[in-house]
């Protein structure tokens, strides 16, 4: 399995527009951070998690012209603000399967009404082929078992995934121990450390590194990093063995 981190930033990216911030002047360009989203290549199969804003460069940045399907942990727009762009994908290779849960789903329909309209379609409109999940019972794409797992973003009810040996959670701030068990004995950890302070709906970093420490992975990477965290040289000097910060383009195989 390879995973190719698209991008690793915050809901605005990093640097933020009009924010004079030290990282924003930063000349390492792990310090630049396009909307968190994430390619998994898993033998035969190819997924998408999250569809944000930056959805187009990202692609073309991986040189990527083909998905089996998008994985989508929640409804906020930093993560569905580019499903209109799956248009040449659509085009190519048919409806392109997206998986769910019927929250977002319906998020995606008010949004982009259009795309699900089933009457008087408009001509070029992206098609995709709805699947529905949740994290009671595992799916399979192309006979590749992935589970969803239950993670708390603030008040609001969001999805990670378990493939394989990977475990991919973003906007994590609570997780029940339920939940925790699915994803015990991976060997790779991605997982969402926001910042230095606390934050209502994110795990900072204190709180990333004490979830890096329950699970164990052999290599935990994280990722939805703001400017805030600092860095990319500085922080990663002071974190703990075999823990990572992810950026955007980092390409790691189990």
């Amino acid at each position: 399995m390879e995973v190719i981190f698209l991008g690793t930033g915050t809901s605005q990216g990093v640097p933020i527009i009009g924010i004079d911030h030290p990282v924003a002047h930063s000349t390492d360009s792990r310090d630049k951070r396009l909307r968190t989203s994430a390619l998994i290549k898993w033998d035969d199969l190819t997924l998408l998690i999250d569809c944000g804003p930056d959805f187009r460069q990202q692609m073309l940045a991986a040189n990527c012209s083909y998905l089996d399907g998008i994985l989508f942990t929640h409804e906020h727009a930093d993560h569905i603000a580019g499903l209109d762009e799956i248009r040449p994908l659509s085009i190519l290779h048919g409806p392109l399967p997206i998986y769910a849960s019927t929250q977002v789903l319906s998020a995606l329909e008010k949004r982009y009404d259009y795309i699900f309209a089933t009457e008087n379609r408009y001509p070029g409109a992206p098609e995709v082929d709805i699947h529905v999940i949740n994290a009671q019972e595992p799916f399979e794409i192309k006979g590749k078992k992935i589970q969803a797992i239950d993670i708390m973003h603030g008040d609001l009810p969001i999805l990670g995934f378990r493939l394989g040996d990977l475990v991919y959670i973003t906007d994590a701030k609570y997780i029940d121990q339920i939940e925790v068990e699915k994803v015990k004995g991976c060997k790779v950890l991605v997982v969402n450390a926001l910042r230095i302070l606390p934050h209502p709906t994110h795990f900072n970093l204190e709180e990333a590194l004490a979830f890096v420490e329950e699970i164990g992975a052999e290599h935990s990477y994280f990722t939805h990093i703001s400017q805030d965290l600092g860095f990319y040289e500085e922080v990663q000097k002071v974190l703990p063995k075999n823990v990572y910060l992810a950026h955007d383009g980092l390409s790691i195989t189990l």
